[in-house]
């Protein structure tokens, strides 16, 4: 496999990837030679963390009209390993990678119908104040939480 910066060990990077959404490539996020547009990962990682955030309940609590707190992304990268083609559906993993204070580094695994690796990614999410727009610390609830998604099981 490639190096990539932000997976030391490829075995162990691979464990504890539980949580996934399937995603078909649609004709328009490609491009003239039918590959997937550079810039589509992107949304498909939204889309899955977006899922995964509801499945474990914190987006219940941050799309709260009382709730103070609301998350955006701080930083996000994509690294291209295979070529990903129109009509293809995907399963786009997400897993916690480590829980700060504020934030969470989100890892990413997309894998074709070959259950092969064709696209991986990290992000870093922050929780904000609406008001402030500065950060806000996580609750030592959903730290926990986020720290112990191993216990999830598979979803689609």
């Amino acid at each position: 496999m490639k190096k990539i910066a932000y997976i030391e060990d490829w075995n162990a990077w691979n464990e504890n990837f539980h949580f996934f959404q399937k995603i078909k490539v649609r004709f328009s996020e490609t491009d003239m030679f039918g590959h997937l547009n550079n810039t589509v990962p992107f949304a498909y990682f939204e889309e899955a963390r977006i899922e995964f955030f509801d499945h474990v309940g914190l987006m219940q609590e941050w799309s709260k009209e009382e709730s103070e707190e609301i998350i955006v992304v701080a930083d996000l990268q994509c690294d291209f390993l295979q070529q990903v083609y129109f009509g293809e559906t995907l399963k786009v993993y997400v897993k916690p990678h480590q829980v700060g204070n504020s934030s969470v580094d989100l890892h990413y695994k997309v894998l074709n119908e070959k259950e092969e690796i064709c696209l991986t990614g990290r992000g870093t999410i922050v929780q904000i104040s609406k008001k402030t727009g500065r950060s806000m610390p996580l609750s030592n609830e959903w730290k926990k939480k986020l720290q112990n998604l191993t216990e999830f099981s598979p979803s689609c």
